[in-house]
């Protein structure tokens, strides 16, 4: 019986199927997502690497060091800072060296707007002062008895503005040997100027000078700077006579021959003139500010006079 119940057991075939798609499982999706995001980041580190500057490098490596002291020292050049190709910080576009304050930018248009100002203001001055001197030719020309005298007018531009050169001529002085009082004809050209000058706001300044003649009663006496600032003032008035405001001259002065127009012979008549500037803005200004800052060191001295200057004295 026992040999018949081990015949009857029923005898059960475990078999185990293995899958057929087992290699295309999804796992290796996520490993090759990782990879191409490690290469993604990779070459973008690459390209900032390439575009960053030195001294943005060694700002990043100073902070990555001692980020407490970067800190608390307000920072450095940061990439957006940078002058490189990605233009970064600020919330102005057009400004491409990076990230700048507010009160930076204000500043900085501020300063452009007031060179632009001045430069307008200066290119139209020299116009004008061109003008000027154009108009002045014209009048010189226009009139019988003043051309006559043409060749003793000069005029030229320099640094401070238009100077109006009135020469001395050994036919045609300007005015007697020793004496400020002026030729009847040199006055009509003066007084010509003063009417041209008043339709301009430009100040000016007016120097007379002698040429190197000794007076007979020597230095210790009336010499050639009293005689240069007498004939000076003496144009002055007939320049005010012409039309000229008389508040517009910031300057007189007497240079006796200290500055001859002819520098190889001091004795030359063209060496005797009256110099007249009209000044421009800026010169104006550097006049404005040498008076302000000599100011302080005249007070309580001798005034220094061109009378007690040890010139030489002539006509």
């Amino acid at each position: 019986m026992a040999g018949d119940s081990k015949k009857l057991q029923p005898i059960i075939v475990k078999k185990v199927k293995k899958g057929g798609h087992g290699a295309h499982g999804g796992a290796w999706k996520i490993a090759y997502a990782d990879f191409v995001t490690a290469m993604m980041a990779f070459f973008l580190l690459m390209w900032l690497l390439g575009s960053t500057t030195e001294g943005d490098k060694k700002g990043l490596q100073d902070y990555f060091q001692s980020p407490l002291k970067i800190s608390l020292l307000g920072g450095g050049s940061g990439a957006g800072d940078a002058s490189s190709v990605v233009k970064g910080g600020g919330t102005d576009l057009t400004h491409t060296h990076g990230q700048v304050r507010k009160g930076d930018i204000e500043a900085e248009k501020k300063t452009f707007n007031l060179q632009a100002l001045k430069a307008t203001q200066a290119q139209a001055e020299q116009e004008r002062l061109h003008a000027l001197k154009q108009r002045m030719q014209n009048v010189i020309d226009a009139s019988p008895q003043l051309r006559s005298l043409k060749s003793q007018v000069r005029l030229d531009m320099t640094r401070d503005g238009l100077r109006i050169q009135i020469v001395d001529d050994q036919k045609r002085p300007m005015f007697d040997s020793g004496s400020d009082m002026v030729k009847p004809y040199m006055r009509d050209v003066l007084q010509a100027i003063g009417s041209v000058l008043s339709e301009v706001p430009n100040r000016l300044t007016l120097e007379g000078h002698t040429d190197a003649k000794p007076f007979s009663a020597g230095v210790a006496g009336y010499s050639n700077w009293e005689l240069s600032s007498d004939r000076a003032n003496a144009s002055r008035r007939e320049l005010v006579a012409g039309g000229l405001d008389n508040d517009r001259i910031l300057r007189v002065q007497g240079l006796a021959s200290s500055i001859p127009f002819n520098k190889q012979d001091p004795l030359d008549p063209v060496n005797r003139r009256i110099s007249l500037i009209v000044m421009t803005r800026d010169a104006e200004e550097r006049f404005f500010s040498s008076t302000d800052a000599a100011q302080p060191a005249e007070e309580g001295a001798a005034p220094d006079s061109a009378s007690s200057s040890p010139a030489s004295a002539g006509r």
